[in-house]
């Protein structure tokens, strides 16, 4: 496992949760009336977590084990 790839991969992980959790909390106040609270950030953090790894691995086709293959 290359140890800067996996520093990479964490960095976007990271500040695309942060992202997606800003802009989910920014459209459920638009969109609705309710108060935000910590346990809707948490809920937003869960569901967020495995679609931006996801997103990650796919779409940056970003591989963690390496399998011997070369770009």
């Amino acid at each position: 496992m290359n140890l800067k790839r996996l520093e990479v991969f964490l960095e976007f992980l990271i500040f695309g949760v942060i992202m997606d959790v800003v802009e989910n909390l920014i459209i459920i106040s638009l969109v609705t009336d309710a108060q935000i609270t910590w346990s809707m950030i948490g809920i937003s953090v869960l569901v967020i977590i495995p679609f931006a790894a996801i997103g990650e691995l796919i779409v940056d086709k970003t591989d963690l084990i390496n399998t011997g293959k070369k770009k």
